[in-house]
């Protein structure tokens, strides 16, 4: 319960009373939601959702297999035919941080070199927005794809261990585990499906006319 308290709590109460200072201060405008997406780069976005796309993938990947690994090298011990049967299972994990590369790669080839004063138009916003959830999607599917897969395959190993016809019989519910990923990645694609490359836009215009053509302005 006071770990709970101290991870959750406290980081809430702080944001709390540093929000409450700027709103008596007279600086509440600092959390201004709108200006910071509007003003934050579109390669930003994107960067940030292909590095989420492929860390959480790798992250899911090497959970999965530190869990189905020490249960497969445990086991191994006292029965050690099941070390190379449970291999499988070390292969679904790989798979999952192999989904990750290859939208990382995809999502990739959307980053154009584009002049920052041309940067800032509604399809590169939309680019870099799809870029971001997208490779965040597909990044958090395929950690928590990574971690049934490592839980599946360590009940696999202990249950081959103790009774081999058990084997086949988990090792279906480990495949089901391991088409969440596919469906991450389906996801992701269909995310990204509209968003066209980083394009640069008409000329650069002074900070007073992007100040009343804002979409914040009304």
């Amino acid at each position: 319960m006071g770990y709970s308290y101290y991870t959750l709590g406290f980081p809430s109460f702080l944001i709390l009373v540093i929000a409450l200072y700027l709103l008596f201060t007279g600086s509440g405008e600092a959390f201004n939601v709108g200006r910071f997406l509007e003003e934050t780069s579109p390669f930003v976005w994107g960067a940030l959702g292909i590095g989420l796309c492929i860390g959480l993938s790798v992250l899911g990947a090497a959970w999965g297999i530190f869990l189905t690994g020490s249960s497969i090298l445990g086991g191994g011990v006292r029965t050690p035919r099941i070390s190379t049967k449970n291999l499988i299972s070390i292969i679904f994990c790989e798979v999952v941080a192999i989904y990750g590369v290859i939208m990382g790669i995809v999502y990739s080839s959307k980053l154009q070199s584009v002049p920052e004063a041309q940067l800032y138009t509604r399809n590169n916003y939309y680019t870099g927005y799809a870029l971001f959830f997208g490779g965040l999607t597909v990044g958090l599917c395929n950690l928590f794809c990574g971690v049934c897969v490592g839980i599946a395959g360590s009940s696999a190993a202990l249950a081959d261990a103790a009774d081999p016809t058990l084997f086949v019989k988990v090792l279906v519910v480990e495949v089901f585990g391991s088409v969440l990923g596919l469906f991450g990645l389906i996801v992701g694609l269909l995310m990204i499906g509209n968003a066209s490359e980083f394009t640069a836009g008409g000329p650069p215009s002074s900070p007073l006319v992007r100040a009343f053509t804002s979409p914040h302005i009304y």
